[in-house]
């Protein structure tokens, strides 16, 4: 491997810039798989997003005085499960 030049490198990086800035997407970069531990870290990042969501679903559905009995079927559990996760949010 031979050595660059900074004269080199910064002509790369001014390159790679300019790639950047320009890049236009083209159809198929919508649909390009997501590396594993990407698709991974989005998973967990939209599990965390929707229960953030879920919560303030349940918080909001009991100050309309929604009973616990009605937030567990809506959610697919038992009234009391449901007072048990989501009472202290």
């Amino acid at each position: 491997m031979t050595k660059r030049s900074l004269a080199d490198l910064i002509a790369h990086a001014d390159e790679l810039a300019d790639a950047f800035e320009n890049y236009e997407p083209i159809e198929a970069d919508f649909h390009a798989p997501l590396p594993p531990l990407m698709a991974v870290k989005l998973a967990a990042f939209r599990r965390a997003a929707a229960e953030k969501e879920l919560a303030e679903a349940i918080t909001a559905a009991r100050q309309a005085h929604l009973s616990w009995r009605e937030v567990g079927e809506a959610i697919g559990t038992t009234g009391e499960a449901a007072r048990q996760r989501y009472a202290a949010s």
